[in-house]
């Protein structure tokens, strides 16, 4: 059974012997101006090799990102010669440092020392780069954190502590309640009890939940690679059901597009089931294939930390010593794979725009035809097909290759959501923007009806959602339906744990009850779940 331990596991500093705080008191101290880091015969210095170990405790509880281990190493020698410390006596205070922050991560904690190593080697031969490969991962997909998902037509809520609720169209089960009822409320999955969530998934009539001990638990249509306008599978599955045939890879990430499905494993691979009967995906398989494939070609060993699926096509964020960089892999109709055409790719293959543009992608977000990465910088690219606005480029135009939001240049996006034919991005104040169709509501933006009655105007450029200004709250997350057969909704999660929902609402998957007569709400409201 999956870990279930509360609270924070002590951190052991790799058997440094502690030393008493009186070896640092030295006699009288002049005022010196000068300081070292190793220190001299003078009184007065602070020598940091003298008690290294609580150098690399400070390291450690002040999390500092792989990106300043390396300036330490770069500025100090006594940062960057070996620290002599067990069980490896060549690495340094800053990557003994890393070490100890790659072992605080769930992901981490359970691999074996064989397996470590592996991974190290695959991020470069560097703790620091392991780190920042966890992190990343992390970052993108709000791993053990809370988070909400606005499925098709259904809804999935995954608190802090690993628990999951699910409300909204249940006629494939794919609510995991043991029944075909809907629910308008959010509703907790009780046979998921003594299991921790730390990811969920949701497509067309089924969903995906990945534990902290890297199982996969799915639930709904039983086929991995059906079509969502298609007949259901041989049945239906209406409790979680551990995959057997992932139940010998530790996956961190699920991704559910048309015709396929894709997980991510914790050291960066990506294995897909379904639609390669014509080698879409690299690989020969029928529909109803229940077995994970690898994903072959470039990023066979280049680990990956995000994935995203689209309609019929595969983004993938690879981190490498290099720096970060975007795969795709598919049908590439509207320029989706932003490689300059409209061919489709059987195997993955690098954007080059991006270093062009001299970005470094940091998320990725694939719309049912379009697509949107966010640089380390803050900036907003958008590709694809641009119908409705959904590109935010003021226009309808299709974009082959990633192109910058210009009409965001003064803001800092640090997430980005898509769906089909709409586009969310967050602020780094909290500040959620949108563009693209407005069916539905799911923009967020309270539009006057026009002469034919019809609020639901399309957005050509990002606007600021002012409803979501009104909640007072700072959002970190947003999640949009990305189906072309559903209409859509919207949830907003803030920092604080609270959730906000609004869109669609005619299967009960806002979580909120609806008066008489009413299919959507145009203005956010909270949603009573508490998701710390």
């Amino acid at each position: 059974m999956d870990a279930t331990t509360s609270g924070t596991p002590t951190i052991q500093y790799l058997n440094i012997p502690d030393q008493p705080i009186t070896a640092l008191v030295v006699s009288p101290i002049p005022n010196f101006q000068k300081r070292h880091c190793y220190g001299e015969s003078v009184p007065g210095e602070f020598p940091l090799a003298f008690n290294p170990s609580i150098v690399l405790h400070v390291l450690t509880e002040c999390n500092l990102d792989p990106q300043d281990l390396a300036k330490l190493e770069a500025t100090c020698s006594f940062f960057r010669n070996p620290a002599n410390f067990a069980p490896d006596y060549e690495l340094s205070i800053s990557e003994l440092a890393a070490l100890d922050m790659c072992r605080k991560r769930a992901i981490f904690r359970p691999m074996t020392g064989e397996e470590q190593m592996i991974l190290k080697e695959k991020c470069g031969g560097s703790w620091k780069l392991v780190l920042r490969f966890l992190l990343a991962g992390e970052a993108c997909c709000r791993r053990e954190k809370a988070h909400a998902i606005a499925g098709p037509g259904h809804s999935i809520a995954v608190t802090s502590k690993g628990a999951v609720y699910s409300f909204g169209s249940n006629s494939s089960g794919q609510l995991g309640h043991g029944n075909t009822e809907e629910e308008w409320r959010p509703r907790l999955i009780r046979s998921l009890q003594g299991i921790r969530i730390i990811h969920a998934a949701a497509g067309a009539g089924r969903t995906m939940l990945i534990s902290d001990a890297g199982r996969v638990y799915s639930f709904g249509k039983d086929s991995f690679g059906e079509a969502e306008y298609g007949g259901q599978g041989a049945k239906l599955v209406t409790t979680p059901q551990l995959v057997e045939s992932l139940k010998d890879i530790f996956v961190v990430q699920a991704a559910i597009g048309n015709f396929f499905t894709a997980v991510l494993s914790r050291e960066g691979r990506v294995y897909t089931f379904s639609w390669g009967n014509d080698g879409k995906l690299g690989h020969h398989t029928e529909p109803n294939d229940l077995e994970p494939r690898p994903l072959l070609g470039a990023l066979e060993n280049i680990p990956v930390v995000q994935i995203a699926a689209g309609y019929c096509y595969l983004l993938a964020l690879a981190c490498q010593p290099s720096g970060m960089s975007v795969y795709s892999v598919g049908c590439g109709l509207g320029g989706k794979l932003g490689h300059g055409s409209r061919t489709d790719e059987k195997y993955p293959r690098l954007i080059e725009q991006f270093q062009t543009l001299n970005l470094q992608p940091m998320v990725v977000a694939a719309g049912a035809w379009h697509a949107a990465v966010v640089g380390q910088d803050g900036r907003v690219c958008t590709w694809g097909w641009g119908r409705y606005g959904c590109l935010g480029h003021g226009n309808e135009d299709c974009e082959s290759v990633p192109k910058v939001v210009e009409a965001l240049g003064n803001i800092k996006a640090v997430h980005v959501a898509t769906g089909d034919y709409t586009t969310f991005v967050v602020s780094e104040d909290g500040g959620v923007y949108s563009f693209g169709c407005g069916e539905s509501s799911s923009l967020g933006h309270n539009t006057v009806a026009d002469a034919q009655g019809n609020r639901h105007a399309n957005v050509l450029s990002p606007e600021l959602v002012t409803s979501l200004k009104q909640v007072n709250e700072r959002v970190v997350q947003i999640s949009l339906t990305n189906s072309i057969y559903w209409n859509a909704h919207t949830f907003a999660l803030t920092d604080s744990g609270k959730l906000f929902a609004f869109g669609a609402g005619d299967k009960g998957q806002l979580g909120i009850e609806l008066v008489a007569n009413q299919t959507e709400r145009v203005n956010p409201e909270w949603v009573n779940i508490d998701l710390t």
